[in-house]
């Protein structure tokens, strides 16, 4: 009975955890270009980027290069 009980707990405690991971590979991707999490976040929605947390995680990790191009338009935005 005990396993029902925890299969419902922890599929909602998945995605809590996945959201978790994504904003601290986010954040120590941003760090490494001098930005922190909430001010990238900030940069990119007030420059009209409209990119999820999964996706942005994922370039961050895969392509760093359109990552640094992020960076850079979320940098200007704030200026």
């Amino acid at each position: 009975m005990k396993s029902g009980q925890y299969a419902f707990r922890d599929r909602r405690q998945r995605k809590r955890d996945f959201r978790k991971l994504w904003i601290t590979r986010i954040n120590a991707a941003a760090r490494q270009h001098e930005m922190s999490y909430s001010r990238l976040m900030n940069g990119l929605k007030k420059a009209g980027i409209d990119i999820n947390r999964k996706m942005l995680s994922e370039i961050a990790i895969s392509d760093e290069k359109a990552f640094a191009q992020l960076v850079t338009k979320a940098k200007d935005a704030l200026k």
